[in-house]
């Protein structure tokens, strides 16, 4: 359970970091703009598929109880 929970916490912080990396065009070092806005996507899919599998893992556990 605690996995599940760490998960979607954990897309939620590569959804931060995403918009960061859009928005600021920096992630440790400066970006060009288009490199920017595809590691920025990148990590918000990322984010975005992380919620997604720990939701549903939540769901599948609290039917087989």
């Amino acid at each position: 359970m605690i996995f599940n929970w760490l998960s979607f916490f954990a897309g939620v912080l590569y959804i931060i970091l995403g918009i960061f990396v859009v928005l600021k065009f920096w992630f440790f070092v400066p970006l060009e703009p288009n490199i920017a806005y595809a590691l920025g996507a990148v990590l918000i899919i990322y984010g975005l598929f992380r919620i997604y599998r720990a939701v549903n893992r939540m769901k599948q556990k609290k039917n087989e109880s």
